[in-house]
């Protein structure tokens, strides 16, 4: 059984920065698709950035509003998933969910794809 955990958010000005952690568990796939995404209040849920791995590499994927300011990445085990954000607006400001699939249909940064999906954690950024 797939397990994800994120951890790391919290409440920062405008301008700063957060860590966002996934500790993933459960997985024996050589070939595999994680993604980070966040929902506000009212809002739908959207993709942040999105992660490809294969046995050769990795493929990353980011929203427009996020490119130059976030950084997906995955430690060498491949067990914890982050989320480095730079940079932060107030429009950042969501709940941020950690995801994975063995296969991302219609794309790392599409929800529908995603069959397990993190509790969520917290990113609160004031102006």
């Amino acid at each position: 059984q797939v397990q994800l955990v994120e951890s790391g958010g919290g409440s920062v000005q405008a301008g700063g920065s957060l860590r966002l952690s996934c500790a993933a568990s459960g997985y024996t796939y050589s070939r595999y698709c994680m993604g980070w995404f966040r929902q506000a209040p009212g809002k739908e849920r959207e993709g942040v950035a999105g992660i490809v791995t294969y046995t050769s590499g990795a493929i990353r994927s980011y929203a427009d509003s996020v490119k130059g300011r976030f950084t997906i990445s995955q430690d060498n085990g491949e067990n914890t998933l982050f989320l480095q954000m730079n940079s932060l607006k107030p429009e950042d400001t969501a709940m941020y969910y950690c995801a994975a699939a063995r296969f991302c249909e219609n794309g790392p940064l599409t929800p529908g794809g995603y069959k397990y999906w993190g509790q969520g954690t917290q990113v609160t950024v004031s102006s």
